[in-house]
């Protein structure tokens, strides 16, 4: 059988790794070469030492002068209907304004900015202008509270802090503003500018010592916007890990490193091109709106959807409705958002055109066979693929895809796909480190960097050589457990420390979730482990049934039944609990660790980052409510 592209790039990267990135790397703009392209002694390394670039002239300046200026580059959406877009040439211009306003505020090269917008096209100019003279921009989520804002202002060292003074979520204003004066009223910090983005028709003028964005940009008028060269191994943005343990850690990603793996995947696994209207339906303030609404479509050429809002309002037609306006070809979206969407059936998208579309993207949480089958089959009836991907913020781009850019393979749903090239992964045991078999399940580790891999964390190198590298010395640690099957395909099963062990037999929290999914009545399930004297553990089990679905003694042993033929005897549910929602980050991912401190009676720990706190609530009230009827 003749080698796939993928196999080919895979064998190359093995055989020779500073020479496969030296020949993927060297399209994109080096200012000066590099003197070697990788030195490693782990947890420490460098990529494309020596060499200067910068980002956005990579994402900007070059298609510019290339004769692409009037292709059109960003197009900014609200849910209300509210909508901007601008060419190349014109974000260039509004990048340049930016840059040489922050020049003339005194942020030059190495100077922290924290970024706290809602996604629009005000933020993602100043990641952009940001990255163009050396700043660090550190983007937090719009819509965390003041605690998680006023630490990671403190945390990154910011000397200027943009915010808006609300976004728009559900047809109302989400104030924002309020949330910064608080976080900052903690004092502590080293921030001297604060810049507010006035959108809102009663918006409240600025207080003493702050600017509004109208008097930020006349600082700059006539001033300097031009790029800097800088190293690759300089810091290009600080951004926190999204929250499923208790601490957030500040990931850096640089220049050099981050656009170079930032390239290869999206030529590889996405097959980003001049010709794209890509929609990436995250939020500026994870990973994925970096890389993939922010600096990866616009290092293609491709024009990038950055949607404000939710997707299912004004209705649950939405997502379909700008499909098929904007003509989109490839489509990114969460686990989570098809599962909510998911609840409402096939038939929204059944009046939309959706002809346009190529391929669609899932990637924060395992894609469960049972939404990728809805998605795929009911509503796509298997004319574009649906790909299942994995990545970290600390990876900055996909380690397993189905590469659509270098030739489909074939689909497994519920597998991440393969490892992609350079990504030397493996499967380890935890506890001796030898490497697994295909079918067990152990830790995934990377035992060589990879470009786009975070190389440190903000302020704390010590944590990241313990967290990352020091469990399987030499090797970073993804905290994932996962198997590879015959074929190389890999099948997450959770985090490694939240697979639940039952009479010595290992059950992944999201194969468990899984099987839950496959009863009708089933829209998400969450799922931990419960001491058991006796088997050691056994599963309890949070359910949120679809609209109109009630209740009853039935159903539960309905759910338990279906687990158990999906998944065998060795799945025994100790608690099966009914809620309305998850605790999930607000970039989706289901909290488990939430969810096994309510089981156990212990304290949840920081929730700051959660989406819904009445979810906790929620859980603790059906989990004591079991306790009180058992006592």
């Amino acid at each position: 059988m003749a080698e796939s592209e993928l196999e080919r790039l895979r064998r190359e990267a093995r055989d020779d790794p500073d020479g496969f990135w030296a020949r993927e790397a060297a399209d994109l703009p080096w200012f000066t070469p590099w003197r070697r392209v990788l030195e490693s002694t782990p947890p420490t390394f460098a990529w494309f030492r020596g060499a200067t670039t910068n980002v956005t002239y990579a994402c900007l300046d070059r298609h510019v002068e290339a004769g692409r200026g009037d292709a059109a580059a960003l197009v900014w959406l609200r849910e209300d209907g509210a909508e901007r877009r601008l060419t190349y040439r014109e974000l260039l211009h509004e990048v340049e304004r930016v840059a040489a306003s922050l020049r003339a505020l005194g942020i030059g090269k190495g100077d922290r900015v924290t970024v706290s917008m809602p996604v629009s096209v005000e933020a993602v100019c100043v990641m952009l202008a940001c990255a163009r003279i050396g700043a660090i921009h550190s983007v937090v989520f719009a819509g965390f509270g003041a605690g998680a804002l006023g630490q990671r202002i403190r945390l990154s060292g910011s000397k200027a802090v943009f915010v808006a003074d609300a976004t728009r979520r559900r047809g109302a204003a989400v104030p924002l503003k309020g949330i910064l004066d608080e976080a900052l009223a903690e004092g502590d910090h080293q921030v001297e500018h604060v810049i507010v983005q006035r959108r809102e028709p009663d918006a409240a003028p600025v207080a003493a010592g702050e600017l509004d964005w109208e008097a930020f940009l006349a600082l700059g008028a006539g001033g300097d916007g031009t790029f800097e060269a800088v190293d690759a191994m300089d810091p290009l943005f600080i951004l926190a890990t999204s929250g499923t343990t208790a601490t957030p850690k500040l990931a850096v990603h640089v220049h050099g490193g981050y656009m170079a793996g930032l390239d290869a995947m999206g030529r590889w696994v996405y097959g980003l091109g001049p010709d794209d209207v890509w929609w990436s339906t995250s939020d500026i303030g994870w990973i994925v709106g970096h890389s993939y609404i922010v600096y990866g479509p616009l290092l293609a050429g491709a024009t990038s959807i950055a949607y404000e809002g939710s997707l299912d309002f004004p209705d649950v037609e939405q997502l379909w409705r700008i499909i098929d306006r904007e003509r989109v070809t490839g489509l990114f979206t969460a686990p989570t958002a098809v599962r909510m969407l998911m609840q409402h059936g096939a038939d929204p998208a059944r009046g939309h055109d959706l002809s346009s579309l190529t391929r669609v993207f899932c990637a924060g949480e395992t894609l469960n066979p049972p939404a990728w089958e809805w998605l795929q089959r009911d509503v796509l009836a298997d004319r574009v693929p649906v790909i299942d991907h994995m990545w970290q913020t600390e990876t900055g781009v996909p380690l397993f895809a189905n590469p659509w850019g270098l030739g489909l393979e074939e689909i497994r749903p519920g597998s991440a796909g393969l490892p992609m090239p350079g990504w030397d992964a493996a499967i380890v045991d935890p506890q001796t480190h030898a490497e697994l078999p295909p079918g067990e399940t152990g830790m995934m580790v990377v035992r060589r960097p990879f470009p786009s891999l975070t190389p440190t964390l903000w302020g704390d190198p010590e944590r990241w050589a313990r967290d990352y590298w020091a469990r399987v010395p030499g090797c970073y640690t993804s905290g994932d457990a996962c198997r590879f099957d015959a074929e190389g395909y890999a099948w997450f099963s959770g985090r490694a420390d939240e697979v639940v062990k039952i009479a010595a037999h290992r059950i992944g929290t999201v194969e468990v979730e899984t099987a839950f999914l496959h009863h009708p009545a089933v829209a998400e399930a969450g799922a931990t482990g419960r001491p058991d004297e006796l088997r050691g553990e056994v599963i309890a089990a949070f359910v949120v049934l679809k609209p109109g679905v009630e209740p009853s003694p039935d159903l539960e042993r309905e759910l338990r039944a279906t687990v158990r033929d999906v998944l065998g005897p060795v799945a025994v549910i100790g608690e099966v609990h009914i809620v309305s929602s998850l605790p999930k980050t607000r970039s989706g991912k289901i909290m488990r660790r939430v969810l096994r401190a309510v089981v156990t009676g212990v304290d949840v720990g920081d929730v700051s980052t959660i989406e819904n706190e009445g979810s906790v609530e929620d859980a603790r009230a059906a989990a004591e409510a079991l306790r009180r009827e058992t006592d």
